[in-house]
């Protein structure tokens, strides 16, 4: 059997996103996934659904596996022909145990590639607005262990050379050795009064950043109480940070955000909010799935020639649709000579990718707006197809008849109940850790209170609710749920807007 290889990959500092495109591509190929404690899981989004992953996460005094082991599983692994990924936080080479990993592999006669990865050296203090030089402050740097035990016998750490030959010191993993670092640079001639910052958890939404000096920083984490992972900097460009602090004034910086949507499609939503600065959770509260049945859908395929408009009230029942379409043998243009009707800019934009611009989308993104639009449009006895969900308000058909169309209501897909963690979520509601719960239709509201059991109402009392409409905020009125915000616009952007401007309404009081 021929050996595998192994690609020594860099995750980056916390932010999924601050991954190279070698590095996704590498994950995307990979048999096997070695995966430590901080390389964010959604990166593990790009893995093949075959693919092996092996969690070695370590933290303080608490190791998962040996590194001895973790270097055997790699060659192990490698020996059975497996392609293998090693996913490692920051880069592999920057305290990382890259290299003794590298000598394992090569010692045993595996190739190996090393994929470097933005380091939380730099790229920490840059999310904290400290740059670690800056023209006129700071021409050096330097990038030292933290974790160096204070009780042995010799340092190998030169302190007196570093603690005033270097201008900026970046300290990884010191946090729980605080007092031993502060005590060795102000013991070789750093003054106490130098600047300093502790940063946790750096570039994720959860950063938590604590300015001060070297002479004050350990007697401030320990009643702070700021635990690993975060690094420690010092020097005159963490005054900087009052200028070009940027990542922690976001406007929804600290928020924690419950995206109920169905996975496939929570996404979009947690993409924007993070963006502005909130931490997400997703937690689907429904599932998009296929009708016990596409006999009706069929046969109003089958019969599309018959229909002047079509009406769609969602992209899921586009996406349906149009597997049922494609199942038949047609395509977009089996719907030429029919009119077509979309509630939501997000189901015009659907149908716009497959082709077709709808010619009616109501300004009210809802079923009144669509019977608004097409009042004066519509010639007596007009017949209408709607594709839409199983269980849908009856307002849409109803209205319609009563002007005058003859309706068909074709089921395209079902919502279920999604598969949230629901003792997660008791626990984080009742605890009051979570801020926001997004609401993006009324099953999301239903089915969450089923899955949060008696006490969902009482529960989701202790976060503020954001809906995507009326009709979802009705629907979470009818079960004693109190709206904090509603959208404007029934979109996804209009949702987040909402939440924005409410987040920003309350930092004036």
């Amino acid at each position: 059997m021929k050996n595998g290889k192994v690609y020594l990959v860099g995750a980056g500092p916390g932010d999924y996103r601050l991954i190279s495109l070698k590095a996704v591509d590498c994950i995307r190929e990979a048999d096997t996934i070695v995966y430590d404690r901080l390389a964010d899981s959604r990166l593990l989004r790009d893995a093949r659904s075959d693919a092996e992953l092996v969690y070695v996460g370590k933290a303080s005094s608490d190791h998962t596996m040996r590194q001895e082991d973790i270097n055997q599983l790699l060659v192990d692994k490698a020996l059975a022909g497996k392609t293998v990924v090693r996913l490692k936080g920051g880069d592999p080479f920057v305290f990382g145990r890259g290299g003794e990993e590298a000598i394992k592999l090569k010692e045993a006669g595996i190739l190996f590639e090393i994929v470097p990865g933005i380091t939380s050296a730099i790229s920490v203090p840059a999310y904290a607005g400290i740059p670690v030089t800056h023209r006129g402050v700071a021409a050096s740097f330097a990038v030292i262990t933290g974790h160096e035990d204070p009780d042995k016998s010799e340092s190998s750490i030169r302190w007196d050379k570093l603690a005033t030959s270097v201008d900026t010191l970046v300290f990884l993993m010191g946090v729980e050795n605080l007092p031993h670092i502060t005590a060795s640079l102000i013991a070789n001639g750093r003054p106490e009064t130098t600047p300093a910052a502790v940063i946790r958890w750096g570039t994720k939404p959860e950063q938590q950043t604590l300015v001060t000096t070297i002479g004050r920083a350990a007697q401030e984490v320990a009643r702070q109480g700021i635990k690993p992972p975060a690094i420690f900097i010092v020097g005159d460009v963490v005054n900087l940070r009052e200028q070009l602090a940027w990542f922690d004034k976001r406007p929804l910086f600290g928020k924690r955000i419950l995206v109920t949507r169905a996975r496939e499609q929570a996404s979009l939503l947690t993409d924007k909010l993070e963006a502005l600065g909130a931490e997400c959770f997703e937690a689907p509260a429904i599932k998009i799935v296929p009708p016990e049945s596409f006999a009706a859908l069929d046969a109003a395929i089958d019969n599309l020639f018959s229909y002047q408009w079509l009406i769609f009230t969602s992209a899921n029942g586009v996406d349906y649709f149009y597997r049922r379409l494609w199942a038949a043998g047609l395509d977009s243009r089996a719907l030429a000579g029919i009119q077509i009707a979309a509630i939501g800019s997000q189901t015009a934009e659907r149908l716009r990718e497959n082709g077709i611009k709808a010619d009616v989308v109501p300004l009210e993104f809802r079923a009144e707006g669509i019977v608004a639009a097409l009042q004066d449009r519509l010639q007596p006895g007009a017949k209408v197809l709607i594709a839409r969900a199983a269980v849908a308000r009856d307002v849409l058909p109803k209205q319609l008849a009563e002007i005058g169309a003859v309706v068909d209501v074709v089921e395209a897909y079902r919502t279920e109940i999604g598969d949230a963690d629901g003792g997660y979520l008791v626990k984080e509601l009742a605890s009051g850790a979570i801020d926001f719960i997004t609401f993006t239709s009324s099953s999301t509201v239903t089915n969450l209170l089923s899955i949060l059991g008696e006490r969902g109402t009482e529960l989701i009392s202790h976060a503020k609710t954001a809906c995507i409409g009326p009709i979802t905020a009705l629907t979470c009125q009818e079960h004693g749920i109190a709206t904090d915000c509603i959208a404007s616009e029934y979109t996804i952007q209009g949702l987040v807007d909402a939440i924005v401007l409410l987040v920003a309404g309350e930092a004036e009081k």
